[in-house]
């Protein structure tokens, strides 16, 4: 999570600027955020470019946890030490957290009613398109046209179309995509 190249100070951003963020983020993001994500750190907020942006969330996803509470953390800290990456945490997860309590509340009280199993279906339908919308937006970057997009590509080829377990994936390819790597650096 590197500062921006276009000069933004990120030492500029405070912890308060973290939180109404990273809210935004978890308010409309609610069951999907990457699309929200990139939209307000990139787009609104222009904290990241866009490979920055897509390189944090890489870091993000290698890291245990939820990959958009190691980009709140991460980033929070980055900008604003920890008070800024407990700012960017609260700020992402109060909305959900409280959504979610209010939503069990009513799915215990309603949840039996006919249609409510079509509403939640209806919802997660939108949340699958949104997240497929990020993907192919994603898609279109500079770096899904380098020669290394092939072993993402089949990364998605084998653990989703052929089935083999992720652990065998990445046995193979991370020693190939490094190979080639190693390659083109010759």
């Amino acid at each position: 999570m590197t500062a921006k190249s276009d000069g933004a100070d990120l030492a500029a951003i405070g912890p308060s600027d973290l939180f109404l963020a990273f809210f935004k983020i978890g308010i409309q993001g609610f069951g999907g955020v990457l699309p929200w994500a990139r939209r307000v750190l990139v787009e609104e907020r222009r904290w990241f470019t866009e490979d920055e942006f897509l390189d944090a969330w890489g870091l993000a996803q290698a890291l245990p946890g939820g990959n958009i509470i190691n980009l709140s953390l991460g980033f929070g800290l980055r900008c604003a030490g920890p008070l800024g990456a407990l700012a960017g945490f609260c700020g992402l997860t109060l909305a959900p957290f409280a959504i979610m309590v209010g939503l069990g509340i009513l799915y215990t009280r309603f949840g039996q009613m006919p249609g409510v199993d079509g509403v939640l279906r209806g919802v997660a339908c939108a949340g699958a398109g949104l997240v497929v919308a990020t993907g192919l937006r994603f898609s279109a970057s500079p770096r899904m046209r380098s020669p290394l997009a092939l072993f993402a590509g089949a990364a998605f080829v084998l653990s989703a179309l052929v089935k083999w377990p992720l652990a065998l994936v990445l046995l193979v390819l991370t020693p190939l995509s490094w190979w080639y790597c190693w390659l083109r650096l010759q």
